[in-house]
């Protein structure tokens, strides 16, 4: 995950990242169309005649390819075409592992440079390490040349089982050398993190809900326990969605047996519903569930079952409002459909999909500037309800459909969090560069809760961040530069621990998760 593109706070490129994650919820299946009908006839026809007759050269699979995402642009905003090449990229996503060598890594200076090798990827089994710059990978030559990284997997995937023979420059040492590695199958890790906020509050993030997210689930709630976990934070700020089931299968670790989660509804008024079973992992323990205006299709899901059924609270702002279910169809070609095949309600009957034309308007994806305009990220009183789509939990809660899950406790975007561009962009050059200068001294002299206690408690580093930029705005408040010297610190923590480190100084000043220690101090 690059920090310097996703900003932790509100912005509009976290926006942008639910026009992906929103695409992701149903199984898979395959097309059979019917080869007889009109339809396809008519198709196949005026193609026929365009590759023969029209008077100019023609990409007909670029034509056919736009045709198709101009019909589903007439459906719903959740209807979508993926091109061929872009299928595998997607399916990755989901199914939550790829083939390669597994490193995250960002271009410096033109070299590819390895931020962390991936917890049980070939590349940490064959000794790559956090600040090697790859110079070649086989006989392509990777360094100087102006690649993009959406340039270098080409390079570095590829079947499994096959070697890539790698060189390596260790800046460390100051060693070349050469590694070959067998490409295998690398995990996407959907549990971002998760770790003991005190001695019996967990935490845990979850990134999508892709076929992977639960065994990482379990796992992390099975070792939080272990740490004497009572009460659980299940952070879901951001979430875009993935697999219906998966969700269900976490929804069922806090309710009790028989408890109804979600019901779907396809065009023939079939319903089909998923209940809770008994081998639920925490049905006695205490649950918050944080909720923004990123949070969509399983996650609202979750927030909608757990709320529906009087089970936690839900804290933070209302929901992105996605209430449909795709299922992805093969096309034949390589490319693929991920078509709306039915609505989803959560228990009380609600459907939370807020309202789209069907003619191809891209307002719905410009809810968020009207949030913005209509004050609700600052004010619940400014959140919109429908009185008619008004329903009433088993032990009298009121709740709403129509538009996203409103939490039932709000918390405020916080402004004075706000960084722009620049800062974002050079902090995370600026944290690259001390740890890839100091790496062995302050590796060995720092363990992350050490590193989240003590860091810079003089100012040094931070100070020597101000002098190289020499563009900081005098006139910027105090909590503007507590918060610029915050993301100095989660960013070098970035470097060194990954993204439990980025996190857990970030939670330091976190508003949601600050209103989580408020309410439970104030349990009986």
């Amino acid at each position: 995950m690059n920090k310097n593109n996703i900003p932790i706070y509100l912005s509009l490129a976290t926006v942008l990242g639910i026009l992906i994650g929103t695409f992701f919820s149903g199984g898979s299946s395959g097309l059979s169309l019917n080869s007889g009908s009109k339809n396809e006839a008519k198709i196949k026809r005026l193609m026929d005649y365009i590759e023969r007759d029209y008077v100019d050269d023609v990409n007909t699979d670029n034509l056919l390819d736009e045709a198709i995402t101009q019909m589903l642009g007439k459906l719903d905003p959740h209807s979508v075409y993926i091109p061929k090449e872009n299928l595998q990229a997607v399916q990755e996503n989901m199914q939550g592992n790829f083939v390669g060598i597994g490193v995250q890594f960002r271009m410096i200076n033109d070299s590819i440079t390895v931020i962390q090798p991936m917890k049980g990827g070939p590349s940490i089994k064959a000794g790559i390490k956090a600040g090697d710059r790859i110079i070649a990978a086989d006989k392509d030559t990777l360094s100087g040349k102006k690649l993009t990284s959406n340039d270098i997997p080409k390079f570095l995937k590829g079947q499994s089982n096959t070697n890539v023979k790698l060189q390596v420059y260790r800046k460390t040492n100051d060693s070349l050398f050469t590694v070959d590695i067998k490409r295998g199958k690398v995990n996407i890790k959907s549990v971002d993190l998760s770790y003991m906020v005190n001695n019996h509050i967990g935490y845990i993030k979850l990134d999508r809900f892709a076929r992977n997210t639960y065994r990482e689930f379990k796992s992390a709630l099975t070792e939080l326990k272990d740490q004497g976990m009572e009460d659980l934070i299940l952070d879901l700020r951001g979430n875009g969605g993935g697999f219906v089931d998966i969700a269900t299968r976490i929804v069922d670790e806090f309710l009790e047996d028989d408890k109804l989660i979600v019901f779907t509804k396809n065009n023939k008024g079939k319903i089909d519903k998923s209940y809770a079973s008994a081998r639920g992992d925490f049905e006695k323990g205490g649950l918050y569930v944080l909720i923004d205006e990123n949070s969509a299709s399983a996650s609202e899901i979750v927030a909608g079952a757990l709320q529906d059924n009087d089970k936690g609270t839900i804290i933070g702002r209302r929901s992105f409002g996605k209430g449909l279910v795709q299922i992805e169809m093969d096309l034949g070609d390589g490319s693929a459909v991920r078509l709306t095949t039915a609505r989803y309600y959560t228990p009380t009957g609600r459907s939370i999909q807020k309202p789209y034309s069907k003619n191809g308007d891209d307002s719905y994806y410009k809810d968020y500037q009207k949030r913005i305009k209509n004050g609700e990220l600052l004010s619940q009183d400014s959140i919109p309800v429908v009185d008619s789509l008004q329903y009433t939990t088993p032990k009298g809660k009121v709740v709403y459909g129509g538009g996203g899950i409103i939490p039932d406790v709000f918390v405020a975007v916080d402004t004075t969090a706000y960084l722009n561009n620049f800062y974002f962009r050079t902090a995370s050059n600026f944290a690259f560069d001390y740890v890839d200068k100091n790496r062995k001294e302050i590796t060995e002299k720092w363990t992350l809760d050490n590193f989240v206690e003590n860091f810079d408690k003089d100012d040094t580093v931070f100070q020597s961040y101000l002098a190289r930029i020499k563009e900081i705005n005098t006139s910027n408040s105090y909590r503007t530069i507590e918060t610029l010297r915050r993301y100095i610190k989660a960013s070098i923590a970035n470097e060194l621990f990954g993204d439990v480190g980025f996190y857990r100084i970030i939670h330091t000043n976190d508003k949601m998760l600050q209103k989580v220690l408020e309410l439970d101090s104030k349990k009986e």
